[in-house]
């Protein structure tokens, strides 16, 4: 008794096995775009933080020289701790600065008030070849904001204050700085003064 032959079902089969094969190294394809996307999107993100951070640390340490220059001058400790110093110069420089250095180009470095600053990236390269249509030249752009807070504050000593006398500086985790007019050898540093953080995002920036 002669076997029937099966070579008719596997010619069938064939071309079924060759689309989902199709299928699946499309989707591969799809899902490597899409990650392709989320790393550029990611490399984005981190040269904005980057970038504001830098510029906003710039003006830190600005307002901390403004500080050590009128510490014998307490009227003038007010003004520099709300960012507004004399002789600070701009400070985007610096996030023009770190954003190259992430591969990436400042689009926009605004100033919020004295104490934040707002940069807008985008990406140098684009996401490259994929499977998906419009995304070959496609770039990511991502914005991120930097504040400046005062980790000190300070009050004038009775009868006003002048360069015989100078108020106590009262810091973040109980810190407290005794100055003396007469040995102003050691100084708080930048960080000592100002904390340098990002802003959380809000929820229509997301």
């Amino acid at each position: 008794m002669r076997r029937p032959r099966r070579y008719g079902d596997a010619g069938q089969a064939f071309p079924i096995y060759i689309t989902v094969v199709g299928g699946l190294l499309f989707l591969a394809f799809a899902y490597f775009a899409v990650g392709q996307a989320a790393a550029n999107r990611n490399g984005a993100q981190t040269a904005a933080d980057a970038a504001a951070l830098a510029a906003a640390q710039d003006k830190r340490d600005q307002l901390a020289g403004a500080w050590v220059k009128d510490v014998l001058d307490p009227n003038k400790w007010e003004s520099i701790f709300a960012g507004m110093a004399e002789g600070v110069s701009p400070s985007c420089w610096r996030a023009y600065q770190l954003a190259e250095q992430n591969d990436a180009r400042v689009m926009r470095c605004d100033p919020q008030d004295p104490l934040s600053f707002k940069v807008e990236v985008e990406t140098n390269k684009p996401v490259g070849d994929s499977v998906v249509p419009g995304t070959a030249e496609q770039k990511s752009d991502a914005h991120a904001t930097a504040v400046i807070e005062p980790r000190c504050g300070f009050d004038p000593p009775a009868g006003g204050a002048g360069p015989d006398v100078l108020p106590q500086l009262l810091c973040e985790d109980d810190e407290k700085w005794e100055l003396d007019p007469d040995d102003l050898d050691v100084l708080p540093k930048p960080e000592d003064l100002f904390d340098v953080h990002l802003a959380e995002p809000q929820a229509n920036d997301e």
